[in-house]
């Protein structure tokens, strides 16, 4: 098969495998930490972070053992934009919690027939596409890309390339087995945790689904006469060139993260639909919808400064180690937090309102 029908068509397969374990199994980030901060219960939390343990030991054997080379993927870039991750992660996780979920989750949900997440998939992609090239683009120049750490003194900015300059010789592998294993003690200490085995299955498909990625897109680039982006699953930026491929052909076949976002919804909808589990949603009233606007916003122009999302960030940045990866995803964390609390608890540092005004519902 040519290399450019291979993408968006290996996209599609892979997206549809995890739109329909997300939907099945009720994978979703914010969930997963609302439920940790307010019912006490970790199991979607573990269930995430053993889909980033997952991705990262089979990213690592396929760079090990496969020569698989993802140095020109732009997690490793050797400019470490720090203010992005940080301000983007926060405004994306404070916009995921006025949604309700991530761009992810967001596609699983219009797979159910959410009106409300078709909405926000909207607003989300074009927000992302003026981030990455319009007026936004701007202020994210001189934000992020002025002020980014060079850290070209270590190659790039894997984890692992920065230990090896520090210490002096090769710990890569090193590295990464200490990262995969410090994750796996935490994973597996909750004792309730271990017969989980949905969870667990989940877990693992959604990581080798995002390092499956590495692999086609590497592919592709290594036979395809065209420039190919390496990526493994992100849903900022693609979603907004799934709207350009709709409104507009300029003669580009769709990529990888094209397929992979439709994937995603028809594998949701799928489920839903095997299921019975199709309902149609929409905003109650214009407070609701426009929540979900600004949320949506938040998400798309957060997700572009931070170079990725809860899975771009938090599973595929984290299967080749970015250094970006665990400072987008604690940004993400603290921006959710605030998020919620200003929902549930009528104010971002958890205290009351002082204007005596109920909080948002």
């Amino acid at each position: 098969m040519e290399p450019t029908w291979l993408l968006p068509i290996a996209g599609l397969v892979i997206g549809i495998v995890l739109g329909g374990v997300a939907r099945r199994d009720r994978f979703c980030t914010l969930s997963a930490l609302e439920r940790f901060w307010y019912a006490g219960d970790s199991n979607g939390v573990r269930t995430w972070v053993l889909a980033a343990m997952v991705a990262i030991v089979v990213t690592q054997a396929l760079i090990l053992f496969g020569g698989l080379d993802l140095s020109t993927s732009f997690y490793l870039l050797p400019s470490f934009g720090w203010t992005g991750a940080i301000l983007g992660g926060v405004a994306f996780g404070f916009g995921m919690a006025l949604v309700g979920t991530c761009p992810f989750g967001a596609l699983v949900r219009l797979g159910g027939g959410s009106l409300r997440s078709f909405v926000v998939l909207l607003v989300l992609g074009l927000s992302a596409i003026g981030a990455q090239r319009g007026l936004i683009a701007q202020g994210r120049v001189q934000l992020v890309d002025n002020l980014a750490l060079d850290l070209s003194f270590a190659g790039d900015q894997s984890l692992g390339s920065l230990g090896s300059a520090l210490l002096g010789f090769d710990a890569r592998v090193m590295i990464a087995v200490i990262v995969a294993a410090m994750l796996a003690g935490w994973i597996f200490r909750d004792p309730s945790f271990r017969k989980r085995y949905g969870n667990m299955v989940t877990g693992a498909v959604v990581g080798v689904a995002v390092s499956a990625g590495w692999l086609v897109t590497a592919v592709g680039a290594e036979f395809s006469f065209d420039p190919v982006q390496l990526e493994a699953g992100s849903f900022v930026i693609p979603v907004g060139d799934v709207i350009i491929q709709f409104a507009a052909f300029t003669g580009v076949l769709p990529d990888y993260g094209v397929g992979l976002v439709v994937g995603v919804a028809v594998g949701a909808a799928a489920v839903a639909w095997k299921n019975d589990d199709v309902r149609w949603e929409a905003c109650d009233d214009a407070r609701e919808l426009g929540r979900h606007i600004l949320g949506a916003f938040l998400m798309g122009v957060g997700g572009v400064f931070a170079m990725g999302c809860t899975i771009g960030q938090g599973v595929a940045g984290a299967s080749v180690l970015a250094v970006s990866a665990p400072v987008a995803m604690c940004s993400i964390i603290i921006g959710a937090r605030m998020g919620l609390r200003y929902l549930l608890e009528g104010s971002i540092w958890g205290l009351p309102r002082s204007d005596g005004r109920k909080p948002v519902s």
